[in-house]
């Protein structure tokens, strides 16, 4: 699984150790070419320069690092979302500045992106139900938008559940082909999958 790209250090302005900002950013590079499975304590501690016992100092498993980069991950993907959306009422307008950021951020962080959807299972079920709540606002918020515009007649969908879905499963799959093939840039890609999310949802359509 390769997983190219770097991690934006602004990522992890809330967390104040300078040591585990680092561990953040490795374990995404780590998890990603890796998988969490493949991926060791000492091959963390290595890339971060750290021992495995000073790595233990800030994460006593692998998979409470791997939950610190899914919630933090996910968090900032739904802040993005939600900032899109703020004010924005019409729901054209709406939908498509919502996924038009989605996408672009999923561009952006596409190395994040592919360790905190695709290493999911690997969590805890208490760190899994943690996140998943996350993932239920974003879901939420999606829902909402397309049912909005669908009782107002604006969008012709038949099922809004699977129609929200396809939405957010559209976007977050950039994340997984993002850097193979022809370049693309980021705000290219989030215009045109905007315009799509347009297309699916038949607004305009007679």
């Amino acid at each position: 699984m390769a997983a190219s790209g770097t991690v934006p250090d602004d990522l992890w302005n809330g967390v104040d150790s300078p040591a585990r900002r680092r561990l953040l950013t490795v374990g995404v590079e780590a998890f990603g070419e890796r998988g969490f499975h493949g991926t060791t304590t000492r091959d963390i501690a290595g890339r971060a320069g750290l021992s495995p016992a000073a790595l233990y100092v800030h994460y006593r498993t692998k998979e409470l690092l791997l939950f610190d980069i899914s919630r933090v991950g996910h968090a900032d993907a739904l802040a993005t979302l939600e900032r899109a959306a703020d004010g924005v009422r019409e729901p054209v307008a709406r939908i498509t500045t919502m996924v038009g950021h989605f996408a672009r951020w999923h561009a952006h962080h596409h190395a994040l992106g592919r360790v905190i959807h695709h290493e999911l299972p690997a969590l805890t079920s208490e760190h899994f139900e943690e996140v998943a709540v996350i993932r239920r606002k974003t879901e939420r918020a999606f829902r909402d938008t397309v049912e909005s515009g669908a009782a107002s007649g604006v969008f012709r969908v038949d099922d809004v559940p699977d129609a929200s879905l396809a939405l957010m499963s559209l976007t977050i799959d950039i994340c997984r082909w993002w850097g193979q093939g022809r370049p693309r840039s980021p705000g290219r890609v989030a215009n045109h999958y905007a315009g799509l999310a347009v297309a699916m949802l038949g607004a305009g359509a007679k």
